[in-house]
């Protein structure tokens, strides 16, 4: 038997048998007899075997690498030739020991060692019996033991039923052979003509698909009978599996398709990736299951993500969708899905937040503190929706980040000045290249919270354009009874926005859409006075523009007159942003100097100043004289704070026309013929002689043409210019209005009161006259700001004039 080649059907193809063997030789019971009467040595040295079993009386090639292994074979084949073959416990230990390997094995013997041009040594060897491993001797250079005999238990191999196990191991096994595509037919003349019962069932033990455990555990099995059953059930898997792969690959090769052909070259490209150290799909898909496992979603949003899940391992990787999937999953995961950043409820150093980081701004501070001041009581409240309007450069966008420190919140800041694409509130759908979520997913996303504070910055600026209407977008955004289920096209599930504090900021609240300005509570931030101007420069402007021009406290002082003059010379404004500039300005020029190395004083003068931002570019308006007949003064509202204005009207020989200039807007002017038309139906009343209306043309004009100016509060101005001018009387001194009237003589009120106040104030005035509705504004404003003040409030134009128009004729009056 020492000449047999019994070789493994799996590793060999027709072409690979040797050419000097007549026919694959078979073992007798003769041949069995020999190796069952060889006598087992007391000691051998023991291979261990990484990925196979050898099995008795099976011949099978061995390739050694490891260095000990190739000694043991080299000292065994110049000896006696016989080994001891044991397969390994863990098949990834590179030097196992004696407590590494499994007891039980077989004894070997060398037929062939073959030197491979690669350094390796392969060994041809024949399993003869097998045998336990006792103790161990050595494990260097390599394992030796004393071994005892493990003896085959073969008393049921004489009965009928082991002989059918037999035949029907034989049966499959030629079964296996025709219908396996990577065994060689001469296989099944090999099986035919084997007489050896146990032979048979060794040689298909080593060559069934089986894992080295399963091989081991067939080896250790001392029953022959029960070792051709363990086989047999072996055998019927492999074969069920070989008749299942058979169907499927019938079944989808007459159909098989470019795109899998695709998917089957991908499959190989990733291999190929995985080899260069790449991250596979699967990789992916994988590390996104597992971090789903950490995210506190609800159960439709897990089951949903799953799904999608599911579809993208489904996906072709080449197709353009793949990455839109991917990038959608990707979202899911970010997305802080019921994480909340605890809110701090230390109301006095909230309050100290706002104080330090705003100066004034009385209402807005103590509205917030109202909203945390609930949330700390009820410890769950529906955020509010606030909307902080007021001219520029106040403060309204800063304010929202004091406040998220203020409260222990994240901050986020959009601003929707000029959006006009809905899609940029509410997200693309999926079925768009370049899909993307809306700016508020966006944004929640990058807070990492779900309760972040929220600036929508400039929300009276959207558009309208082709792709829809944003502004229509946001009604849901920010109604506090949908906001808990708001749907973007992307995500395509409803997310919870109801803890989020939306703060929204805006310039002009008549753009804003009436529906969205319904669902936001409104807090005007109202300009500021010189005296607010003047600390805000102090506290924060100054030492702001110092620490970015590089310089020290000690390099540069201002004090208030010239912080005055600034504000006074330089600036008109509601806020402090053209302030800011000025300074920044002033500042420059100190540097300049610094890194010239000229002289200067670091306590700044006004000459200092004037050098620097040179000459004075504007001049407050102040209260001219009464000393000319129809010149009254009103006050008015702009964008950057209040303002006073005069109107002045006269009188030509002509038809009764009346001529209105000073680039004035539809109500304005309506305003003027109303008046005009008051007075001629109460001339009488007024002492006027009715004729003058029909002899003279009436000019009424606003200085400072080149300004647009609109609005009704300008009405009973007018109306007491024109008095003025028709009666040659005086109008009271140091004295300003504001009101709209009507075509009966009543007064209504107007808006932007304190603006106005603080004009006023500014021009030194001291009679004011106000609708008697306007007295609630005036309530609300500082006591400081009202000093010096006296306010009258009417209800008709006959209380206006009574107060307004004096007595004395204007020197040199008309007589008309």
């Amino acid at each position: 038997m020492s000449n047999s080649k019994i070789l493994n059907l799996d590793n060999l193809s027709s072409q690979e048998f040797d050419e000097d063997a007549e026919l694959i030789p078979l073992m007798t019971t003769e041949d069995e007899e020999e190796i069952n009467s060889e006598v087992l040595p007391e000691e051998l040295s023991v291979l261990p075997l990484k990925n196979t079993v050898l099995f008795p009386g099976v011949v099978i090639p061995i390739t050694a690498g490891r260095d000990k292994s190739i000694k043991l074979i080299n000292d065994a084949n110049n000896s006696k030739k016989v080994i001891g073959v044991v397969s390994q416990k863990n098949e990834e230990d590179e030097d196992p020991g004696f407590n590494d390997i499994n007891k039980i094995g077989v004894v070997a013997k060398i037929l062939r060692v073959l030197k491979m041009p690669d350094g390796n040594t392969t060994v041809i060897i024949q399993g003869k019996k097998r045998f336990k491993a006792e103790q161990s001797i050595t494990d260097k250079p390599y394992i030796k033991c004393t071994v005892s005999e493990f003896s085959e238990d073969v008393n049921d191999v004489m009965t009928e039923e082991f002989s059918t196990i037999i035949e029907e191991l034989k049966a499959l096994a030629l079964k296996i052979i025709k219908e396996s595509p990577n065994i060689p037919s001469e296989a099944s003349f090999a099986v035919k003509n084997i007489e050896s019962s146990s032979f048979l069932i060794n040689f298909i033990s080593s060559n069934m698909s089986l894992e080295v455990k399963e091989k081991q555990k067939l080896l250790e099995i001392s029953n022959l009978k029960e070792r051709a059953l363990a086989t047999l059930r072996h055998m019927n898997l492999e074969y069920q599996k070989l008749e299942l792969r058979n169907d499927i690959q019938s079944r989808v090769q007459s159909d098989i398709s470019q795109q899998q052909k695709e998917y089957f070259l991908h499959q190989q490209m990733k291999t190929i990736q995985e080899e260069l150290g790449g991250v596979s799909q699967e990789n992916e898909i994988e590390e996104m299951r597992k971090k789903a496992k950490t995210k506190k979603w609800s159960k439709d949003v897990d089951e949903h993500f799953q799904k999608e899940l599911a579809k993208l391992q489904r996906m072709n990787p080449q197709v353009p969708e793949h990455s839109i999937q991917r990038n959608y999953l990707e979202l899911f995961l970010d997305l802080p899905w019921q994480k909340f950043s605890k809110d701090k409820f230390d109301l006095k150093k909230a309050q100290k937040v706002l104080d330090r980081d705003h100066y004034g701004l009385e209402d807005v501070k103590r509205r917030i503190i109202e909203y945390l001041a609930v949330l700390k009581l009820r410890n769950d409240m529906k955020s509010p929706i606030l909307c902080l309007y007021g001219p520029p450069g106040v403060g309204k966008t800063s304010l929202g980040k004091s406040i998220a420190e203020a409260i222990g919140r994240e901050y986020v800041r959009v601003s929707l000045g000029g959006l006009r694409d809905e899609a940029e509130i509410r997200g693309h759908r999926k079925t768009y290249i370049g899909a993307m979520p809306g700016r508020i997913v966006q944004n929640i996303k990058k807070a990492g919270t779900s309760n972040p504070v929220f600036v929508l910055d400039e929300i009276d600026k959207l558009a309208q354009g082709h792709q829809g209407d944003p502004s229509s977008a946001l009604l849901e955004v920010l109604d506090p009874e949908q906001n808990n289920s708001f749907y973007d096209n992307f995500l395509e599930m409803g997310y919870d926005l109801s803890k989020v504090m939306f703060i929204a900021t805006a310039n002009n609240l008549s753009s804003i859409q009436p529906a969205l300005r319904d669902r936001m509570e409104i807090i005007s931030v109202n300009g500021y006075t010189v005296e607010e101007k003047i600390q805000i420069a102090k506290r924060h402007l100054i030492p702001k523009q110092i620490e970015e021009h590089g310089l020290t406290k000690k390099d540069v002082k201002l004090h208030k007159k010239e912080i005055q003059s600034i504000i006074e010379g330089y600036t008109r404004e509601s806020g402090v942003r053209g302030l800011e500039k000025q300074i920044a300005k002033v500042i420059r020029g100190v540097a300049k100097k610094i890194a010239l190395e000229e002289e200067f004083t670091p306590l700044l003068k006004s000459e200092d100043v004037i050098e620097i931002l040179g000459a004075p570019k504007l001049k407050a308006n102040v209260y001219e004289n009464n000393q000319v007949a129809g010149v009254v003064t009103g006050l008015a509202w702009t964008s950057v704070g209040g303002d006073i204005l005069f109107i002045e009207s006269t009188v030509s020989k002509g038809k009764g026309q009346l001529n209105i200039t000073g680039n004035l807007g539809k109500v304005m002017k309506e305003s003027a013929t109303i008046a005009m038309e008051y007075i001629k139906s109460h001339a009488e009343k007024f002492g006027i002689n009715s004729e003058i209306f029909d002899k003279y043309n009436v000019h009424i004009h606003v200085p400072e043409g080149a300004t647009p100016k609109d609005g009704p509060s300008a009405g009973i101005t007018m109306l007491t210019s024109l008095v003025s001018l028709f009666t040659q009387r005086k109008v009271k001194q140091k004295l300003a209005m504001t009101g709209e009237i009507t075509l009966r003589g009543k007064v209504l009120p107007v808006g932007g009161i304190k603006e106005k106040i603080l004009a006023a104030k500014r021009a030194k005035i001291k009679d004011i006259i106000l609708c008697h509705e306007n007295k609630r504004d005036i309530d609300e404003i500082k006591e400081e700001y009202l000093k010096g003040l006296r306010f009258h409030y009417v209800e008709d134009m006959s209380e206006v004039l009574d107060i307004a128009i004096t007595n004395q004729k204007v020197k040199d009056a008309k007589v008309l």
